[in-house]
């Protein structure tokens, strides 16, 4: 699988869990791309993230990732 068939993969399927869902685990993107290593998982995660593709959030004590512009969050700014 190609870095951009991940990505698309990874847009596909957040897209697809959006009315549920907007942040996510690591762990979680692990299991959208089950053939790839964690590690490369990871690398195609923070490019999207750099991207502008999707963002992190932080708790404090946990960090979630998700669409940019998704979230409970960003609906509250508006």
């Amino acid at each position: 699988m190609t870095d951009e068939e991940a990505k698309k993969a990874i847009l596909d399927s957040l897209g697809e869990k959006s009315g549920a869902k907007t942040k996510f685990y690591l762990k979680d993107f692990y299991k959208i791309l089950p053939d790839m290593k964690p590690r490369d998982v990871k690398n195609i995660v923070n490019r999207m993230v750099g991207e502008g593709l999707l963002e992190y959030w932080s708790s404090g004590s946990t960090t979630l990732i998700g669409l940019k512009g998704a979230g409970k969050q960003h609906k509250e700014e508006d």
